[in-house]
């Protein structure tokens, strides 16, 4: 009996092991399967988008993001954010967005439900916000790098003579109150903007501000110029004029009071023997009073450590330089405020003619605009085709997915700078396909060459004929060279120039 019980049980092992076998091995089928039906559905997408470009007499690019709306539009500037192509490759609810300021503008304190790292383009700025229950202040020029967190409130400044700002800024979404998108809660407004106190009931804010009726209307009423506005002629509003003429202690005495933190609710760590940030917003002192005229009492203001300072890209050694450019990558141990966004920041600047060697990101989707210049950007699918081969100019704006291959070319008129963003802050630490630094070198030998059909002899002549690293010389793009040149250039990079 109990031999039999153990067959018995033995063979419904085997059975149970054999379902559980058959199980896996459907599974594996059917995400296969899945797999391959989300390359099917991706492809029909961009089949449909190419024909409704095509019908447009639009050129499909699916990595140049083309369409961008505008979220904030004023005689005294307008912010504009662009659309992302979507699909399965991007990573990451990131948007990209471009604000422009006239001379002595100011865009009205607010705050967001996405984080946003800001890129000083071109002019000056002024940064105000709420650190730590202070104001703090900081003044950006060109090649500033500075974040700020969502549900933190801030104003911005052109404080340029005569010249309009520029800023490039990624916008975080994945706290968002809808994915994808963000919103903006204006502190200050009156009729356009609508700052988010005129939602309360006006008995509710007459009692916690100690205000009549009166004095509430005009509050709530007066400012109807939009979220940018002029600060300092004819077309300026009072509140704001006033408001930046203020001392800074006088500012936090304002702008305090309707924004505050709950310090026990989030802390950051920050590297380098930084103290904890909190930046949380809080409710309890939203209602606090802006009108009142006491003297500000020791405890309004606590000491609690600098906020951090901004990071200039320009400032900053090269990562990587060379005769044909250089290259910048900013991530969390560099700058540690990036730590919290999860996002990290680069700047390349290619001379006339030359170009990034082929490489991929293995770590994030890269997000680019070209700065200055112009050049050529291509893209490669994971079968080996071209997925992009497009020329880009000023102002342009390409994503490239995670593992895509991909290089970057300079034209022959003169330097292509692009600036962008990653969707990581940790190191990214590309992988060079092609280069005195490539992966190709790296796994150099007799599998490499097996799978390329070539003897090592002939593969190493091939990957050891050029001698330049991540940023090369590329005679197809550079400018035409002079005969005596050809020898040289034969030399360096071999027969199969």
């Amino acid at each position: 009996m109990g031999r039999r019980r153990s067959s018995r049980s033995r063979a419904l092992s085997l059975l149970v092991l054999g379902l559980l076998l058959c199980h896996g091995l459907l599974g594996m089928a059917v995400g296969y399967d899945e797999e391959e039906e989300d390359w099917r559905r991706e492809r029909e997408r961009e089949e449909k988008r190419r024909e409704r470009e095509e019908e447009r007499g639009e050129d499909f690019e699916p990595f140049l993001l083309k369409d961008s709306k505008h979220v904030v539009k004023t005689d005294a500037g307008e912010m504009r954010v662009v659309k992302s192509f979507g699909g399965r490759f991007v990573q990451g609810p990131m948007r990209i967005g471009f604000i422009m300021m006239e001379p002595k503008t100011l865009f009205v304190p607010q705050y967001l439900d996405s984080s946003l790292i800001i890129f000083i383009r071109r002019g000056e700025a002024k940064l105000g916000f709420i650190y730590k229950d202070q104001l703090a202040e900081r003044r950006l020029k060109i090649g500033d790098v500075y974040r700020i967190p969502a549900g933190s409130a801030f104003y911005l400044v052109n404080t340029g003579e005569g010249q309009r700002l520029h800023i490039i800024c990624s916008i975080d979404t994945s706290e968002s109150l809808t994915f994808g998108s963000f919103q903006s809660f204006f502190v200050g407004g009156g009729i356009n903007p609508t700052s988010v106190l005129s939602g309360f009931d006006s008995e509710i804010l007459e009692n916690a501000f100690n205000v009549t009726h009166a004095e509430l209307k005009e509050f709530l009423t007066s400012q109807q110029e939009g979220p940018i506005v002029y600060i300092s002629d004819s077309r300026s509003p009072k509140l704001w004029s006033k408001f930046l003429e203020l001392k800074e202690s006088e500012k936090l005495e304002h702008l305090k009071k309707m924004v505050g933190f709950d310090d026990e609710e989030e802390e950051e760590e920050y590297s380098g023997g930084e103290k904890k940030e909190e930046e949380i917003w809080s409710w309890r002192k939203l209602l606090g009073s802006v009108f009142s005229n006491r003297e500000k009492r020791p405890e309004d203001v606590k000491g609690k450590g600098k906020s951090p300072d901004s990071y200039n890209l320009y400032d900053r050694k090269p990562d990587f330089k060379n005769n044909y450019g250089w290259s910048v990558a900013l991530d969390e141990t560099s700058y540690s405020p990036l730590r919290k966004s999860g996002f990290g920041v680069y700047l390349v600047n290619l001379t006339a003619g030359s170009m990034m060697a082929p490489h991929i990101n293995p770590r994030a989707t890269e997000f680019g605009i070209v700065l200055r210049g112009s050049g050529n950007i291509q893209i490669v699918y994971p079968n080996g085709s071209l997925a992009m081969n497009t020329d880009v100019k000023e102002g342009d704006v390409f994503w490239v997915p995670r593992y895509f291959p991909f290089c970057q070319i300079a034209s022959r008129t003169g330097p292509m700078e692009f600036f962008g963003f990653s969707t990581s802050a940790r190191k990214n630490r590309p992988q060079f396909l092609v280069g005195a630094s490539s992966i190709l070198r790296s796994m150099r030998g007799p599998e490499l060459a097996a799978a390329f059909g070539l003897t090592e002899d002939r593969l190493r002549n091939i990957t050891d004929a050029q001698r330049e690293a991540v940023i090369l010389p590329s005679p197809m793009a550079a400018p035409p060279i002079q005969a005596e040149k050809i020898p040289e250039l034969i030399k360096t990079f071999g027969s199969d120039l």
